[in-house]
């Protein structure tokens, strides 16, 4: 019984620390990414077609990322 007590408490334990891991990273995407829109911000592009170019090329950045990250 103990032993089941000890085993409940370590996958609570590493279940804890995998979640904590999680949000960290996903925090760290998050701000990769926001850092990349703030300087379109900053920029102030003069039309919509320069605003255009600007989200595709973080479009074009977010898709080859994934494509790496499905291939390893």
């Amino acid at each position: 019984m103990v032993e089941r007590e000890d085993q409940a408490a370590f996958q609570k334990e590493l279940q804890a620390k995998i979640e904590k891991k999680l949000r960290e990273n996903e925090i760290t995407l998050l701000e990769y990414w926001r850092a990349h829109l703030d300087r379109i911000i900053a920029m102030r592009p003069e039309g919509i077609a320069s605003l255009q170019l600007q989200v595709k090329k973080i479009s074009d950045m977010m898709e080859n990322r994934i494509k790496m990250l499905k291939r390893g």
